[in-house]
């Protein structure tokens, strides 16, 4: 089935066709057989057809993660549309922003979304229950037995955009294709993925951490159990009463499971693999992992924009728990440094990658496209990471430490530039930093670092609350410490390194 290219939504037809009564999509007592979820996908792209979305237009998706919401996604794909899923938990304006730069013809959204939707985006909203304005779902839906037009889709067709940066400022989208998927649903191949498999999925259905196990289950035919909201006593009773073989966790997740009194009282035997991505993975968390919870550990090291992986199976090199692992097969990592020279062997620089899974490029914006790219001396296209690394003598890379000063909080990032420009409209702010510290709960969490204006009276607290009111909620301050002055270089850098140190030392 894989030896050549074939679209998500066409794999699920065949699936459809060969086992029509297995369940695809399970959420509590609600179960959409292949046959169903097949029929719903032909509903939903007759649907668009009907109103007119032409193959290569956007539809916009919002809400929580539900098999309904999965089935809207893959319907979409069905009719040549792309989908760009976008998450609930920003600002009015932030998403907003991204509905515009979208271009969205449609917007399915439930009730956790409804109260960003902008008025301008009324009339395109497709309500999913009762508790949203717009056109009900039911009556937006085609018939039931309805069947839409062929839609050519080839590996380089459009597939979805995926939002991944900071909510306040310029949204850029992550336009990844149908072929780009479809490499990844072929590495499943590796992973045990088939039809007597089942993966249990934590994440929101608008984070590409979630769809790069997701879609490969599906496309092997296996059963996803979703839930709406993480929640570690309640994972552990759907793994053991689902016999849960897949699942795809943030490092926060893995350590608030471990960390779970009802752990080792769970039958989790059935395990075949665990994956964790998006965030720093620790190897004292990895090596407890590996002790205790039966079948193999794999880290995934890469970006949404796609470029290089490198992959660790931990419990095949448990002496390299430090790293991330080998490039992936057919992935191309390369090291280089500030003026985009690949650096001597041993030493440190900004890890680049290429692979057969790429983005196209951030969704109408070619400047910010071009910058996230560098191309070897022979014309050689890579995507840079903006983190720094370094390859051990057995080709294990170490990242050492992110050359942007991303934020990752449960798995999300967080762009510090973005809470200091908000910081710094408050009127008592003279000036900002805000950095990532360690956090128990969330991995990483910012904490900004203000010097005030003369004379003010502001108590941080109080700026720690102005400032979360005005962002979203992954975005928010855990502080707000005071400074006489912000730590600088020569040339005027603030020294973020010395600010972290600083907090640690008043943990």
């Amino acid at each position: 089935m894989l030896d050549t290219f074939s679209s998500l939504p066409d794999m699920v037809r065949r699936h459809a066709q060969d086992r029509p009564d297995q369940a695809a999509l399970v959420q509590d007592s609600t179960v959409l057989s292949y046959g169903e979820l097949d029929a719903l996908m032909d509903r939903v792209a007759t649907a668009l057809q009907r109103d007119g979305v032409q193959a290569g237009e956007v539809v916009a998706l919002s809400g929580v993660s539900t098999p309904l919401q999965a089935a809207l996604f893959l319907g979409a794909l069905r009719a040549g549309v792309v989908v760009a899923p976008l998450a609930y938990s920003v600002t009015p304006d932030g998403f907003a922003g991204m509905l515009r730069d979208a271009q969205a013809r449609r917007v399915w959204v439930d009730g956790a979304a409804a109260p960003l939707l902008p008025e301008s985006a009324l009339p395109l909203c497709v309500a999913l229950d009762a508790a949203t304005p717009g056109q009900p779902l039911s009556d937006w839906l085609a018939p039931v037995g309805a069947y839409p037009a062929p839609v050519a889709i080839t590996p380089e067709s459009p597939f979805n955009i995926i939002y991944s940066s900071g909510t306040t400022g310029t949204p850029k989208g992550i336009v990844q294709s149908h072929g780009m998927r479809f490499m990844h649903v072929r590495r499943g191949a590796q992973y045990g993925y088939g039809p007597q498999g089942c993966s249990l999925m934590a994440t929101p259905l608008y984070s590409n951490t979630t769809l790069v196990v997701l879609f490969p289950t599906l496309g092997f035919g296996g059963t996803v159990v979703l839930m709406a909201k993480f929640d570690a006593g309640r994972w552990l009773a759907l793994a053991q009463q689902h016999r849960v073989t897949h699942t795809m966790l943030v490092p926060v997740q893995y350590q608030r499971l471990l960390a779970h009194p009802g752990f080792g009282a769970h039958d989790l035997s059935a395990f075949q693999v665990k994956f964790c991505t998006s965030a720093p993975f620790h190897a004292d968390l990895k090596a407890d992992a590996l002790r205790r919870w039966p079948g193999g550990l794999v880290e995934f090291y890469g970006m949404t924009e796609g470029g290089g992986t490198c992959i660790l199976e931990a419990h095949r090199h448990p002496q390299k728990l430090h790293t991330v692992g080998l490039p992936a097969e057919g992935h191309d990592i390369r090291l280089i440094d500030e003026d985009g020279v690949e650096v001597p062997p041993g030493e440190a620089g900004e890890v680049v990658g290429h692979s057969p899974a790429m983005m196209s490029g951030y969704h109408r914006q070619p400047e910010k496209t071009r910058e996230a790219e560098w191309f070897d001396p022979d014309g050689k296209r890579f995507i840079r990471t903006g983190d720094i690394g370094r390859f051990d003598a057995d080709g294990f890379l170490t990242l050492l430490d992110r050359k942007k000063d991303m934020v990752i909080s449960g798995g999300f990032n967080i762009y510090p530039s973005d809470l200091e420009s908000e910081l710094r409209q408050h009127p008592t702010v003279a000036d900002v930093a805000v950095v990532g510290v360690p956090s128990t709960e969330w991995g990483e969490t910012p904490v900004a670092f203000v010097v005030p204006r003369a004379n003010d009276a502001t108590e941080p607290e109080t700026l720690r609350q102005w400032l979360n009111s005005r962002v979203g909620k992954t975005q928010r301050l855990a502080a707000v410490v005071y400074l006489d002055e912000l730590p600088r270089s020569a040339i005027g850098k603030i020294l973020k390194r010395e600010l972290r140190e600083r907090w640690l030392a008043l943990a």
